[in-house]
């Protein structure tokens, strides 16, 4: 018997992948986040599988399902949003599922900060403009930062930063930012990513405020950085005709020609 951690996706039912749809469909249990992933990712379930929202259930209680499907030798399918690496809660179930001796396995799934970016049809990576992501958070009533990690810290590297769970604290994020970043830094808050109800707010420090509407709440994440405005950065070594590279060697006497003709001929 195992427990399948899986990550579900930012909300498209195809973002799935197709090892975590693979598993669902051969798990006898399901156990799925109800408040964020979609129901259309149920319809993999097998017939007759036991399938619980653990939205209204707390941690003792999910244990007890998981032990329950242990016990009758069934192997569960565990949902949760997003990709299982960042706020997913994991770490704990898995803490206590080892202790028990009960074994787990983790797919992956694509992150919510990817479905923004996508849908901005942005890259976050901009050279010149930003070589780092940072994926970061508020402090909430569930989770507070540790000493060190505030968002005047992430902004004075000029990263792009990916803050979720902090829609409610726009406010503080405004205010925490533009002493690094400045009043015209580029904003954007993705709403609900890769749903079929996906708004997308554009804006800066200065304006992003007043643009936020009050059904836009939880499931938005806001990115911020120059490298939103997709402007002013510089082109890649990786394309340009002259640059030398392993796969495209420039003359002769470069390091990567003898390593092409290694690898071309076996």
């Amino acid at each position: 018997m195992t427990v399948h951690f899986i990550g579900a996706g930012p909300g498209a039912p195809d973002l799935l992948t197709l090892r975590g749809r693979d598993i669902i469909a051969r798990c006898p249990v399901c156990l799925y986040a109800g408040s964020l992933v979609p129901k259309a990712i149920l319809a993999h379930c097998p017939d007759g599988a036991r399938i619980l929202n653990t939205a209204s259930m707390d941690l003792d209680q999910i244990i007890a399902e998981i032990r329950r499907a242990n016990d009758a030798g069934q192997d569960v399918a565990r949902l949760h949003s997003g990709d299982l690496s960042v706020w997913s809660a994991m770490g704990e179930q898995m803490r206590r599922l080892r202790a028990e001796g009960i074994a787990v396995s983790v797919t992956p799934g694509v992150p919510a900060f990817a479905a923004a970016a996508a849908a901005l049809g942005a890259e976050l990576t901009l050279p010149g403009l930003a070589q780092s992501v940072v994926l970061t958070r508020t402090s909430g009533r569930a989770s507070t930062m540790p000493k060190g990690e505030t968002l005047a810290n992430f902004a004075a590297t000029g990263a792009t930063l990916a803050i979720h769970l902090s829609i409610q604290n726009l406010n503080r994020v405004v205010t925490d930012l533009t002493p690094a970043y400045g009043p015209d830094c580029p904003v954007a808050i993705v709403y609900r990513a890769s749903w079929p109800d996906e708004p997308i707010l554009r804006g800066t420090l200065v304006d992003i405020e007043s643009k936020l509407t009050g059904d836009i709440q939880r499931t938005a994440l806001i990115l911020v950085g120059p490298a939103l405005a997709g402007e002013g950065f510089d082109e890649s070594c990786l394309y340009a005709a002259d640059y030398d590279r392993r796969y495209r060697p420039q003359s002769a006497d470069s390091p990567w020609a003898s390593w092409t003709e290694e690898t071309d001929h076996g």
